[in-house]
């Protein structure tokens, strides 16, 4: 028998709560991220008995957020206190404060959520924040990315750890220790401990996207779509992620090995650039274009969409993405920062100073045929 089945519905048992938090008997402290629902009650439970086993333990600090969007939320968050106090934690309420956006509620409160955590975690002098997404939390992280039509990166799913600023000048962790266990055997364990929790209406909401994915997993598990067979899939894209990060930095240091500049110009040989493989080139670029640019993140699409532009031109091509200017030629690619638009007689994209010289017109195409210099 399976043993993920086998387990299903089974609280789990010391050595695997015990496993879970392998490797912070070292730390200085944790700080929990405790709703109140039984994900997040499970995890200080698990916690809060992991650090009694030990003769030297890290302080626990567990963390309520409330959103200010339910009037359930204080009456929740004094339930988490009591808990805590039973359990020998200390406990910190917070509020997020200010006015809530009308579109994206779900995500500015989950950005308020992480940025109140971190506050906290510096406040305290603690590297660590916990958190307690499962395994049915991973599944739908990957349903989620996949309908929005994620690359690799994202279909990995979330990581077991993530670096996360903890302070103007350090970085901390935001931890998952609780990533490959499904709710069902959380949801057991306090059963068998005898402990209540809450549940967030929000989650079964149809206003969000979450909360339809989530009506979805029984269906999808009976068609063997199963929250297991998700995370498998999204181990497996972390590990085709990492591969390709690796031929990424290869890549870098083969075409473009010196020091950066904030402002560009990132010369790459186009010859060279040509001859990569696809997804090495777009990461490439877009890392590129990043590093130079002044407008943050770039978005995939628009990305892939000028790298088509830069494989179909048969002529010298200018386009700027990202608060980056980007500049093919016959022999050089030049990725630096965009020039300031002054008016609108300039945003046809031949405003500034290129980096390079201009050239013979020769198309992206036949760079490409010529293979590494």
């Amino acid at each position: 028998m399976n043993r993920s089945a086998h387990t299903a519905d089974q609280a789990l048992r010391d050595e695997e709560a015990n496993a879970l938090f392998s490797g912070l008997e070292n730390s200085r402290g944790l700080v929990l991220a405790v709703s109140g629902g039984p994900d997040s009650t499970a995890l200080l439970v698990l916690a809060a008995r992991w650090t009694k086993r030990l003769k030297r333990a890290p302080k626990l600090l567990a963390v309520t957020i409330d959103h200010g969007l339910r009037a359930e939320a204080a009456r929740e968050a004094a339930a988490v206190k009591r808990l805590a106090q039973r359990l020998g934690v200390a406990h910190r309420t917070l509020r997020w404060r200010g006015k809530k956006p009308k579109t994206g509620l779900q995500e500015a409160a989950r950005i308020a959520r992480y940025r109140l955590l971190a506050e906290t975690a510096a406040s305290a002098g603690y590297a660590h924040i916990l958190t307690a997404h499962t395994l049915d939390d991973q599944a739908e992280t990957v349903l989620f990315r996949l309908a929005r039509g994620s690359g690799l990166m994202g279909l990995a799913g979330m990581a077991h750890a993530s670096p996360l600023p903890v302070g103007a000048d350090r970085m901390g962790f935001l931890l998952r220790p609780l990533l490959q266990i499904s709710k069902a055997r959380l949801v057991a364990t306090l059963r068998a401990a005898g402990i209540a929790y809450s549940e967030d209406p929000s989650n079964r909401d149809p206003r969000f996207t979450r909360a339809r994915l989530r009506a979805l997993m029984p269906d999808l598990a009976r068609e063997g779509l199963s929250a297991h067979g998700l995370s498998r899939f999204a181990a497996r894209m972390r590990r085709a992620d990492a591969t390709i990060e690796f031929a990424v930095a290869a890549a870098r240091d083969a075409l473009a090995p010196e020091p950066w500049s904030e402002r560009g110009p990132v010369r790459f040989d186009t010859a060279r650039f040509a001859s990569l493989p696809a997804e090495v080139a777009l990461r490439l670029l877009g890392r590129a274009v990043a590093f130079t640019g002044s407008e943050g993140p770039v978005e995939l699409a628009k990305l892939e969409s000028l790298y088509a532009s830069m494989r179909q031109s048969a002529t010298r091509l200018r386009r700027t993405l990202a608060g980056a200017l980007v500049t093919l030629d016959a022999d050089w690619i030049a990725v630096e920062r965009a020039p300031a638009r002054r008016s609108s007689a300039r945003r046809g994209g031949s405003g500034g100073r290129s980096a390079m010289p201009k050239h013979r017109k020769k198309s992206f195409t036949k760079s490409r045929n010529k293979g590494p210099r």
